[in-house]
C-alpha cells in the first residue's frame, strides 16, 4: 500500500525513525543497517512495506531498495517474524544475509541473536532457489566450490592439520582460482601448510 515515503526527517533512532510527509508524521520501524545509512539531511527518500495484522498496521523503512527486497523475503518464511528479520538486517548487512542464504551457510545465519539452528536451516531450505534466481546468483559454481572446499578440509584433517589453520590455506588457495579440483586445492594447501 505505502512504497515509499519522500519527506522531512523528524526523528532518527537506531530502531525508528520518524518521517514526516505533507504534514503526516510516518513512524518507521528500522534495521541498524538502514540507520547508518540514513544520513542527517531533512529531506530523505525511504523504501517501506506496510504489514498489516489483525490488531496493527506496522511501517517498515529501508535505506535501499535491496533490504526492503531481503526482508521480504525473509518474513515469507514460516516462524520468521517481522523483528526476527529485522533483526536479520541489523546484525547482517542485506548482501551477506543473501549470500548466506545462497551458499547454504547456516552458521552465518544462526549468529543473529534469537536464530537457532532449525530456523536458520529452514531460511535457507525456504529462500535459497529464491535468492538464486532473483539475484542470479550462479547455483553450480557455488555448490561445487563449497563440496570441493570441504572435501579438501576434510582431507587435511585426515592428514593432521588442524581445521582453522587449514581453511585459512584452503580460502587463500581458492581466493587466487575457484576452479580449481579438489586434488588441485589439497597440492596447494600443503605447500602452504
Amino acid at each position: 500500500m505505502i512504497t515509499h515515503l519522500r519527506g522531512k526527517l523528524v526523528e532518527k533512532n537506531p530502531t525508528y525513525a520518524i518521517v514526516e510527509c505533507a504534514g503526516v508524521g510516518y513512524f518507521l520501524n528500522i534495521s541498524l543497517h538502514t540507520f547508518s545509512l540514513l544520513t542527517d539531511e531533512e529531506n530523505i527518500f525511504i523504501y517501506t512495506d506496510l504489514l498489516v495484522k489483525e490488531d496493527s498496521h506496522t511501517l517498515f523503512g529501508f535505506a535501499e531498495r535491496a533490504e526492503r527486497e531481503v526482508f521480504r523475503l525473509l518474513i515469507s518464511v514460516s516462524g520468521v517474524g517481522a523483528s526476527t528479520a529485522r533483526t536479520m538486517l541489523s546484525s547482517l548487512s542485506p548482501a551477506d544475509v543473501r549470500d548466506a542464504i545462497a551458499n547454504g551457510d547456516v552458521p552465518t545465519i544462526q549468529s543473529v541473536k534469537g536464530i537457532g539452528a532449525k530456523t536458520a536451516q529452514r531460511v535457507i531450505l525456504d529462500l535459497k532457489d529464491k535468492i538464486l534466481k532473483v539475484y542470479d546468483i550462479g547455483k553450480v559454481s557455488q555448490q561445487s566450490n563449497n563440496t570441493n572446499k570441504e572435501e579438501a578440509l576434510s582431507a587435511l584433517e585426515v592428514l593432521g592439520f588442524t581445521r582453522k589453520q587449514s581453511e585459512k590455506v584452503v580460502d587463500k588457495v581458492l581466493s587466487q582460482d575457484t576452479s580449481l579440483s579438489v586434488e588441485n586445492i589439497i597440492k596447494q594447501a600443503l605447500k602452504n601448510l
